[in-house]
């Protein structure tokens, strides 16, 4: 995972970028408490934990793709095996 800050808020995440319409999104902090989306989603009684993004940090992933700072990353799929 890549470390980015939002560019709106300047929280930091980390970021796995499989596809164009793949994202996987690590908070390193409480999202309810460091971004004023999240924040305010809160107020209103919709908890973090069933929205994974918020618009601001979604157009900061998108421009880091575009600036070539994000790039997509290659999915490791298991190895075929036994189960012992």
């Amino acid at each position: 995972m890549q470390q980015l800050d939002c560019e709106s808020c300047g929280n930091r995440v980390l970021v796995e970028k499989y596809s164009q319409s793949h994202t996987s999104i690590q908070w390193l902090d409480d999202a309810e408490r460091r971004c004023p989306e999240f924040r305010g989603r809160a107020e209103r009684g919709e908890h973090s934990m069933f929205v994974t993004s918020c618009g601001a940090l979604q157009d900061t992933v998108r421009q880091a793709v575009r600036e070539g700072r994000l790039s997509e990353s290659p999915r490791s799929t298991p190895v075929p095996g036994r189960l012992r």
